[in-house]
């Protein structure tokens, strides 16, 4: 399948779930598929504003943003939900778990879509087939659909994906821009919002294909250096790569590293994991949470990737623990083959001030000796702030999460949620 992908460019998917949160719901209550259903704030008050809506009452013209009465008054069937963000977090963790069985580089953008670059993937086969793969599992463990666009890069890849909804696979490539981008309004492209396209207009600028053949000087005196960047996206360039460690939202911190060569002594390895371990370790503390989970990658010489994680009673934080964790986990998943990435994760994040300790009878005594200590500090706290006191771990410095990877899910993960996460609030 290699001569399916290009000798130097890149092969990039945008997944965009379709509808999510009311997707979610269907999923949840199949009872509600095939009907109109918004997700709305407020929904006891005339003012509450829709979040999301089924294309089902998108044919009736209910829209996002609509205020609620509007929507009722389109259309008066209008099922409306409130928003629970436990069960789209869940459905989004597990939509990424698939897109990782793809490609370590996935790129989160939101909760309901992400980069991936597949250029190394041609082993799942060819780019069109990995984009039908990944929608059909999604489809059928989530129960969700979703819309893929191809490109070669993230700007075209993100413009393909909006082409087709619900269900669609588009490709998009740099030689059918002319034909089928330069023809669209200005305001239909990626980047471009509403008032952005009226000061197009104030060019002449009505359409992609305009803003594509534009003045520069021009654009940079009335966009700055954001006019220079659409022009360039409008002809098709765009050189961002796909960055698994670019956003914040999604909980998880990890490190990994491509190794000079192919290792395969296991005290090499372990040295590597402790490497690995101490900057976990410092990235958690800078962002002052301790880890529940801890996994780890393991990449062959032939680009077989395996993740397996570990649940553990007591979230940590300290590089010792988490080096432990991972080599128990090196130890019993490596088949002893040449290995080329190692790589550490702690997800299922917990504040360090929400984290708890089961104590056993090991940790028992000690921590009583700290007791009078903590007593003390929770007083101070109490009184003059949470942050009068903190542990030289507990400075936060760091302004960006390392986005590591996801456990499996299957198609009954909203039910396997436990039930206070699943009720309405």
């Amino acid at each position: 399948m290699k001569e399916m992908y290009p000798k130097n460019g890149r092969v990039i998917l945008h997944v965009d779930m379709n509808s999510f949160y009311a997707s979610v719901e269907m999923a949840y209550d199949p009872s509600l598929k095939g009907k109109p259903l918004a997700i709305a704030g407020n929904v006891e008050e005339r003012r509450g504003i829709i979040v999301t809506c089924s294309y089902e009452a998108r044919k009736f013209g209910v829209k996002t943003t609509m205020p609620l009465w509007e929507a009722k008054k389109l259309c008066p069937q209008l099922i409306v939900k409130t928003p629970n963000f436990d069960r789209y977090r869940a459905a989004s963790k597990g939509m990424f778990s698939i897109l990782r069985t793809y490609t370590a580089l996935v790129e989160p953008v939101s909760i309901d879509e992400g980069y991936m670059d597949i250029t190394e993937s041609f082993e799942f086969g060819s780019p069109i087939e990995i984009a039908e793969s990944i929608q059909k599992r999604i489809y059928e463990q989530l129960d969700l659909p979703c819309s893929i666009g191809i490109a070669p890069n993230k700007f075209l890849a993100k413009m393909a994906s909006d082409m087709k909804k619900p269900l669609g696979i588009t490709i998009l490539r740099k030689r059918d821009i002319p034909n089928v981008l330069w023809p669209l309004h200005s305001g239909e492209m990626h980047g471009v919002g509403k008032k952005t396209a009226e000061k197009l207009t104030s060019l002449g600028i009505y359409t992609i294909g305009d803003l594509a053949k534009a003045n520069e000087v021009q654009l940079k005196a009335l966009l700055g250096i954001n006019g220079i960047r659409l022009k360039e996206r409008a002809n098709g360039t765009d050189h961002r790569s796909v960055d698994p460690e670019s956003i914040e939202e999604f909980k998880s911190i990890g490190n990994s590293t491509t190794l000079p060569r192919d290792v395969s002594n296991q005290q090499e390895l372990n040295h590597v994991l402790d490497s690995l371990a101490e900057t976990v370790s410092v990235r958690l503390k800078r962002k002052n949470v301790l880890a529940s989970t801890i996994g780890v990658t393991i990449r062959y010489k032939d680009r077989r990737t395996i993740t397996r994680s570990k649940k553990l009673e007591n979230p940590i934080q300290h590089k010792e623990e988490i080096a432990a964790i991972a080599k128990q986990l090196m130890q019993k998943h490596w088949n002893g083959d040449p290995v080329r990435l190692l790589g550490i994760t702690g997800f299922d994040l917990l504040d360090h001030g929400l984290a708890y300790k089961q104590l056993d009878l090991f940790s028992y005594e000690k921590d009583a000796k700290k007791e009078p200590l903590l007593k003390t500090v929770s007083f101070l706290r109490e009184k003059f702030g949470k942050n009068i006191i903190e542990t030289a771990g507990e400075h936060s410095v760091d302004q960006s999460d390392d986005v590591g990877t996801a456990t499996s899910f299957n198609k009954d993960f909203l039910r396997k949620l436990p039930k206070n996460e699943y009720e309405e609030k």
